[in-house]
């Protein structure tokens, strides 16, 4: 049985990482099961992507797209013609796409319109909000997908009232948690913690690269100066990403507690993260990091495909006016943190899962 990964963003190359691993375990085993990595090049950024196969052991890929950056439109068209070459070049017995970048839908559309199964890892998972072009990713890739595998049994449900064949959706945890537990043991001090005097719990890490919050300059000035204002003497650290950064331009910005940095590979970040006092993020993955490693987490969103960090982790909502963060932020310093947990199947072993049922289901 041969399957086709895909991989495209910095999210799915944390996500494909443990998928490789369990396949690999099984050819080890003597179970005749192989794949073929291609990256879209969504991301080609050294450190949105060349980074992340390094430091997290991923194989070189056997396919590179190259499709680099473009309208949503340019991009997922790209993404196709190069995927469906791809394919006749290179046939496969499925495609299994993870997430919900450009990327993933691209392909999977590819795929079943070759005839293909395709399989989804984190499907499911649901914002209701359609100005997200992620949402619409998910919304069409789950449409057309053969085989779902969830992160939670809210994500099952969602896929069973939208249609989905039960006996189809298999509710097997996270594949990022894997790739958390499998490095938490590597995660390295970046080389300027002893240059801006960083210790445990003394600082802030902020992330921001949501249109909402970064495509209006003056609205993303005003939310920074917010940011800088409630963090008490805590240094902000700031990995930006490039979409930000262009936003911002030259603009010197008079902010007192912001260290702005280069963005920074996996095992860098993670060790931010995980010595953190708390984040400030609208990434819906990160929240999913800080609910496992315990750090509180503040989403700079106005809704979350992820309610389970929420309602069992140690993640708030806060919307995108930094008036309302500033309130939960102070309300969280007054009262601590509020009582979390890691949900169902968390444990770092979702790529076995997925990998067993798949090697099931190959008749």
């Amino acid at each position: 049985m041969k399957i086709t990964i895909v991989a495209g963003a910095r999210p799915n190359f944390i996500k494909i990482a443990p998928i490789i691993r369990a396949i690999e375990q099984k050819q080890q085993e003597g179970i005749p099961l192989s794949y073929r990595l291609v990256h879209t090049g969504q991301h080609y950024d050294k450190n949105l992507s060349d980074t992340f196969f390094e430091e997290l052991n991923i194989p070189k890929p056997d396919a590179n797209l190259e499709v680099k950056s473009g309208s949503q439109s340019v991009q997922t068209a790209n993404i196709m013609v190069a995927f469906e070459q791809e394919l006749l070049e290179n046939p496969t017995d499925m495609v299994l796409v993870v997430g919900d970048v450009n990327s993933t839908m691209a392909c999977a559309l590819v795929a079943k319109k070759m005839n293909l199964k395709v399989t989804h890892v984190e499907a499911g998972i649901r914002s209701g909000d359609m100005t997200m072009p992620e949402e619409i990713n998910r919304i069409v890739t789950d449409s057309i997908t053969d085989y779902f595998f969830t992160t939670s049994p809210l994500a099952t449900e969602n896929l069973i009232r939208y249609g989905a064949q039960p006996d189809a959706v298999h509710f097997v945890g996270n594949v990022m948690i894997d790739t958390l537990y499998q490095n938490q043991h590597r995660f390295q001090r970046p080389l300027f913690w002893e240059d801006f005097a960083l210790e445990k719990g003394n600082y802030i890490v902020l992330t921001l690269h949501r249109p909402a919050n970064v495509d209006e300059e003056d609205s993303l000035l005003h939310l920074l100066q917010g940011i800088d204002a409630l963090a008490q003497g805590k240094k902000i650290i700031f990995p930006i990403h490039p979409r930000t950064k262009a936003i911002l331009g030259e603009r010197q910005l008079d902010t007192q507690n912001i260290v702005f940095i280069e963005p920074q590979g996996y095992l860098n970040f993670m060790y931010l993260v995980a010595h953190s006092f708390a984040v400030i993020t609208d990434s819906g993955g990160i929240s999913e990091e800080t609910t496992v490693l315990g750090i509180p987490c503040f989403t700079l969103r106005n809704n979350t495909e992820r309610p389970e960090t929420i309602t069992i982790g140690t993640n708030h909502l806060v919307g995108t006016q930094v008036e309302k963060l500033v309130e939960t932020y102070t309300s969280f310093l007054q009262n601590g943190m509020k009582k979390a947990g890691i949900p169902e199947l968390w444990d770092g072993k979702a790529s076995e899962r997925i990998v067993d049922i798949l090697w099931q289901k190959r008749n």
